[in-house]
């Protein structure tokens, strides 16, 4: 059996299908997708964000809490957790590559393949799609960009303030249709892989989108779609302030879904096209989520671990079915490789992870009755953030490494689905049992200090760039 994973970055569990809080976004390629899948709706991370993730995902191995200090020269930046896949872990693609398989990784996801990064450990092919946020990928004069720069801040340009989009728009100059869009680029990439390898099977294929992260810069009639009568600045990198630019903003990250949504089309429409549908199983999912003003801004982080940036999407379309079905049960990324492996009938037991499919039989009821995230804050010095313990009653956070003036908090899910109302003073017992939960994961009484140190990392073109800009 074939195997396609589709990872998309930033993008919300509570949009794809019926019923779902974003469920006016046109994503009819992912509904689609969705109506004829295993869901998992209760899928969380256990390590966020980015990285962290795809290191869960690609070893079945937790990545929180945070006990690894690698060489990072070179690499930015130094969140806990950031780091390669360590030398003893074995990735999913290499355990396929060794069992007969013909493994392929396309990504834009730029961080994979920074210095000291091994993501592509295992893959024999992979195809790293140029140019997402802060790549090193174009330089350039900054005036080259200066006039689609005043489309996107406020006059007169503080240039040094903007370091970071102009990096991106230097690396976004070549584009002049929607074709020419990284998304793009990384979905039609993994089309012609299928074409040109889908008869050697079986295979291994993994498509890691970028999008929809920020920055929010689709194809402007995508963003249309979503309030069309603006004519204002496109604020795709922060700095909007009245109702007006706040409505463009949640518009221009709806209309990237949708164009996230249309190009992952492109390869579904190829898995048909090629007749291989029946042999081959794709599984669909994000790396975290967003804030689109659920509590008042925008954006992610690990002083909001609620469900719009922990949870996941997750969904199997597998050749024999079953389809259309929901799994309630809480499921986290490192249960992917198992999951995956024991499909392959590869035997799996030293991974964190477990098999989700044994939920799908009906042999478990529950993999676990809580889940704990852990979220890296971007730091210096030793590693810090918070974690979440959560059941289908509550939502403990707490701090990890250092204390905050957030504190501990603790949220009714049933009484308070939205997790506004901090009520730990009324719940002692739940607060010190949840604490428990995870200083027996870190090994030791909380705030605890791990040994991660986060020194500070520079992107080297944006730090020429900071340079470039002050004497403009």
């Amino acid at each position: 059996m074939n195997i396609i994973c589709i990872c998309l970055d930033t993008f919300r569990a509570d949009i794809i299908g019926e019923g779902k809080k974003f469920s006016h976004v046109q994503t009819p390629n992912l509904d689609a997708f969705a109506s004829d899948s295993v869901r998992f709706t209760n899928a969380f991370g256990e390590g966020q964000p980015t990285l962290q993730i795809r290191r869960g995902n690609f070893t079945g191995m937790r990545s929180f809490p945070w006990k690894y200090n690698f060489d990072r020269r070179g690499h930015w930046h130094h969140a806990p957790g950031w780091h390669k896949i360590p030398p003893e872990q074995d990735t999913i693609a290499e355990v396929l590559l060794d069992r007969g398989y013909l493994t392929a990784i396309i990504a834009d996801t730029y961080h994979m393949f920074k210095p000291t990064m091994n993501f592509s450990r295992g893959f024999a092919h992979f195809d790293f799609i140029r140019g997402q946020e802060s790549d090193n990928w174009n330089s350039g004069d900054p005036r080259l960009i200066e006039d689609v720069l005043r489309k996107h801040v406020r006059e007169p340009i503080e240039w040094k303030r903007h370091v970071g989009l102009v990096n991106y728009l230097l690396s976004q100059r070549h584009r002049k249709t929607e074709d020419d869009y990284s998304c793009a680029r990384v979905f039609r990439s993994a089309a012609d892989w299928l074409q040109d390898n889908h008869t050697v099977g079986p295979f291994f294929l993994w498509v890691d989108s970028f999008d929809p992260h920020e920055p929010w810069d689709p194809p402007k009639s995508y963003a249309d779609i979503y309030m069309p009568d603006y004519t204002g600045k496109d604020f795709i990198m922060g700095g909007a302030s009245s109702d007006e630019e706040l409505d463009r903003v949640e518009a221009l990250y709806l209309g990237e879904v949708t164009f996230v949504d249309k190009w992952v089309g492109v390869l579904l429409d190829k898995i048909e096209s090629l007749n291989i549908r029946d042999e081959t199983l794709v599984l669909v999912m994000s790396d975290h989520g967003t804030q689109l003003r659920d509590h008042g801004g925008f954006g992610k982080g690990a002083n909001k671990l609620h469900p719009f940036n922990t949870q996941l999407n997750l969904m199997i379309r597998h050749p024999d079915g079953p389809h259309d079905k929901d799994i309630s049960a809480f499921v986290q990324n490192h249960d992917i490789m198992p999951t995956l492996l024991n499909m392959v009938d590869i035997p799996c037991g030293w991974t964190d992870g477990e098999d989700m499919w044994q939920l799908v039989r009906g042999e478990k009821a529950n993999l676990r009755e809580r889940i704990i995230t852990g979220w890296a804050s971007f730091t210096t010095g030793n590693a810090v953030g918070r974690a979440s313990v959560r059941d289908n009653r509550w939502n403990f956070c707490t701090s990890i490494g250092y204390k905050d003036e957030k504190g501990d908090q603790l949220f009714d899910i049933r009484s308070d689905p939205e997790e506004r109302n901090n009520i730990v003073s009324d719940h002692p017992d739940i607060v010190s049992e949840r604490r428990r939960d995870v200083e027996a994961l870190i090994g030791q009484p909380l705030p605890g200090q791990l040994i991660e140190i986060c020194d500070p990392g520079h992107a080297p073109m944006r730090k020429w760039l900071q340079k470039k800009l002050s004497e403009m």
